[in-house]
């Protein structure tokens, strides 16, 4: 499902993206799509009470568009898409969650499926929740562990603790459960956001070292910002008292410190200085880490309470665990190819189960352009040095295209197979790529 304003190379079956010099530009990136799934979902158990919610500066694209539709097949909210404005609107139908006839499909969004598994326990009847081949692989196991000591019965039709997932749904009644924290922070924030319905209070307790944590203290935030309070020890133990009422209105998106991950690659590999307006400090996006990464590297950055610029410099490798931002390890990765000297990404094996194995589409590709990269379970090590060009596989990954794309603003010859899977959280893209350019040109 495309979502993004008429771009002709999404369409195409691969591009070659051209070299730029420097450049020193302001960028808009496009709105936190971790925060527009959350809101989303927040908005949705809204409308139960009657709430009526819209999210301003969203990313509308094509996770946060299946989300919306699967909301609207339990039959109590519909969703107003205003991609224009970039915009939802989440609307009470008066009707009670019912679980739909026809299965929930979700692509291969892997937030809104961990979402939608403890939903579908306020939905009456039975749902079953599915997606993609890849999401089919995925591991949900520790999420249906922890959902019957609430009081709903999911399981994985297959057996497998990976999707299709069938969910007996009205039973949400809330209590006390355990869950780890070791394959995904979603299954706690899937927990945490749905207890907001529950007829008791919900205490969740991590049996072991929760990962990405700045995850769930977005959903934290986000459910403070509507309303709904959690009481936490840290990152071993969340409650969410029953009895509180989740507000509806408005709330605003910030930018995506994912997507303007790429932006800051772009300026450290080129020796260029963007500006991204309307994130800063104060942000909860764990992914806003790669700044002070990036510095250590040899950049230098200004971070104000409302932008973040950053201005290339001579690149040097590091070691880094980035346990904390594991969705930005490829455009690190891409950087660390231009650097000198290697740099080692620790504490990321989360990332073999992503939307492909990430450590080994970056190990591959980078390897394609001549990198010399070393990898383990949960770790890469990469030898900066001058890149050649190769053609890209993109392993229907929307992060190996967008990363492997600043690649080929300084290496010429990098062809993107498959552009159009940036729809995935980014469907302007190419055209924000556009920007760097000091004539305004294509830069595909």
């Amino acid at each position: 499902m495309t979502t993004t304003v008429q771009d002709t190379r999404m369409e195409a079956d691969e591009l070659t993206v051209r070299t730029l010099p420097t450049f020193d530009r302001v960028v808009n990136v496009l709105g936190s799509k971790s925060y527009s799934n959350r809101y989303l979902a927040i908005a949705s158990l809204a409308a139960v009470s009657g709430q009526e919610t819209t999210i301003e500066g969203a990313l509308v694209s094509d996770d946060t568009v299946l989300l919306a539709k699967a909301i609207e097949q339990f039959g109590h909210a519909t969703v107003t898409i205003d991609t224009e404005n970039s915009r939802f609107h989440v609307v009470p139908t008066g009707q009670p969650m019912r679980a739909p006839q026809e299965d929930i499909y979700v692509g291969a969004a892997g937030t809104p499926l961990r979402f939608l598994i403890s939903m579908a326990g306020h939905a009456l009847g039975t749902s079953i929740i599915t997606g993609t081949k890849r999401m089919q692989e995925r591991p949900m196991g520790s999420l249906l562990d922890a959902l019957p000591a609430l009081g709903v019965d999911a399981t994985a039709v297959r057996g497998n603790g990976s999707p299709p997932i069938q969910v007996v749904g009205g039973t949400f009644r809330g209590g006390a459960t355990r869950i780890s924290g070791a394959v995904s922070s979603q299954f706690t924030s899937s927990l945490l956001i749905n207890a907001t319905l529950a007829e008791q209070d919900v205490e969740v307790t991590i049996i072991d070292d929760l990962i990405s944590k700045p995850y769930v203290n977005m959903t934290v935030a986000a459910l403070a910002e509507m309303g709904v309070q959690v009481e936490r020890d840290g990152f071993t133990s969340f409650t969410v008292r029953a009895g509180q009422k989740i507000r509806g209105g408005s709330v605003t998106v910030e930018p995506d410190a994912s997507g303007m991950s790429y932006f800051l690659a772009a300026a450290a590999v080129l020796g260029g200085r963007i500006t991204i307006p309307g994130i800063g400090s104060g942000s909860h996006q764990g992914d806003v880490g790669l700044v002070e990464a990036l510095v250590r590297m040899g950049c230098t950055a200004d971070v104000t309470k409302d932008s973040i610029t950053l201005q290339g410099g001579e690149l040097r490798g590091i070691d880094i665990d980035m346990e904390a931002m594991p969705d930005v390890v490829p455009t690190l990765a891409v950087v660390a190819a231009f650097a000198e000297g290697t740099t080692r990404i620790t504490n990321i094996a989360s990332l073999r189960v992503k939307e492909c194995d990430r450590i080994a589409a970056v190990t591959t590709e980078l390897r394609k352009m001549g990198i010399e990269v070393d990898e383990e379970p949960d770790a890469m090590t990469i030898t900066g040095g001058t890149p050649t060009g190769a053609v890209i596989d993109t392993y229907d990954d929307h992060r190996i295209a967008m990363c492997f794309a600043i690649a080929g603003l300084r290496t010429e010859g990098v062809v993107i197979r498959d552009p159009g899977c940036v729809a995935k959280s980014f469907p302007t893209f190419w055209q924000t790529l556009d920007q760097l350019a000091a004539d305004g040109s294509s830069t595909l």
